[in-house]
C-alpha cells in the first residue's frame, strides 16, 4: 500500500475515533498514552485475527471491550478493511496510534496533560 493511500485510510479511522470515542478525552496525558497503546493495539490484533486478550484483569477486559466495539464500527463504516491485508492494517494502525498520540497528547495545548501532580 502506498503512503498516501495508507494516510487517507488512517484519517478515516481517526475521524471516527475523534467523533465517537470518549476514551480519548482522559484528563491525564499518561492515561491517554496508555489507552492509545492498549486499545489501538488490541484493535489491530482483532482486525488481523489475532488473540487480543492478555489476561482476565479488569483493565485488560476494558481495553479489549473498547477495541471490540471499535472493530465492529470500523468494519461497518469502512468496508475497505475487509479487503486490506494484515500487513497493511498493521501499518495503518501504527500510523493511527502515532497520529492519536500527537493529536491527543504531544501536540495538545492543554498543559494540564503534562502536570506531574495531576
Amino acid at each position: 500500500m502506498d503512503k498516501k493511500s495508507a494516510e487517507e485510510k488512517m484519517s478515516q479511522l481517526e475521524w471516527y475515533i475523534t467523533k465517537h470515542c470518549l476514551w480519548q478525552y482522559n484528563s491525564r496525558g499518561w492515561d491517554r498514552e496508555i489507552q492509545n497503546e492498549r486499545i489501538l493495539t488490541k484493535t489491530k490484533q482483532l482486525l488481523c485475527g489475532e488473540n487480543a486478550r492478555e489476561d482476565d484483569s479488569y483493565a485488560d477486559r476494558y481495553y479489549w471491550s473498547e477495541a471490540k466495539t471499535l472493530v465492529e464500527a470500523f468494519k461497518r463504516y469502512f468496508p475497505w478493511l475487509e479487503e486490506t491485508s494484515k500487513e497493511d492494517i498493521a501499518e495503518i494502525m501504527q500510523m493511527l496510534k502515532e497520529k492519536m498520540d500527537y493529536t491527543m497528547i504531544k501536540g495538545s495545548l492543554n498543559t494540564e496533560l503534562i502536570k506531574e501532580q495531576y
